[in-house]
């Protein structure tokens, strides 16, 4: 037996009609019951929705590749750290979140680190590398040896004053 009004349409969702994965019916219903407002607009659901959906897809993928670049194939709470505070704007709206099991941001204070390590850090963030390949590179020539030269007085007042422009710079190092 037919119906008096024809055939029943197949229902469409909301989700679906905006195009989105997260339960608009659902952030809706939760939105009311919440008692944030009076009343809820038709659209404030879907809008939130949306938002939610571009958040998660965000987080989701900045983790994905913390993932791989840990070479596992599963996303676990400190993939979605390292995600979050590396990038910038998810940093700042997550402040003041503490992830489960998410650990701490790999980071040595360089007061702590040897001489020579800082040295060398220092140099290499100071120099770009050469796009030079290793094998192009020569090997030094041979130095002839030269003989001591006197110092006149004129080269003891460079040095010393090389001396002090060195010492202040390692004192206003320090300060910072």
């Amino acid at each position: 037996m037919a119906r008096k009004g024809g055939e029943r349409k197949k229902a469409v969702t909301r989700s679906v009609k905006a195009g989105l994965q997260f339960p608009v019916g659902r952030i809706g219903r939760f939105l009311k019951k919440g008692r944030y407002a009076q009343r809820v607009g038709s659209g404030a659901p879907v809008y939130l929705a949306a938002v939610l959906e571009y958040l998660a897809a965000e987080v989701l993928e900045l983790a994905g590749n913390a993932a791989k670049d840990n070479k596992k194939s599963r996303i676990v709470p400190r993939h979605l750290l390292l995600a979050i505070r590396n990038d910038q704007e998810l940093g700042k709206l997550l402040a003041g979140v503490t992830i489960a099991h998410g650990g701490v941001l790999p980071n040595i204070n360089p007061v702590l680190l040897p001489k020579r390590a800082l040295e060398k850090a220092e140099k290499e963030a100071q120099s770009p590398k050469s796009p030079r390949k290793k094998t192009e590179k020569k090997a030094p020539a041979p130095a002839a040896k030269k003989t001591p030269k006197k110092k006149t007085a004129a080269d003891k007042k460079t040095t010393a004053a090389d001396a002090e422009k060195e010492a202040a710079a390692a004192a206003a190092e320090e300060e910072e």
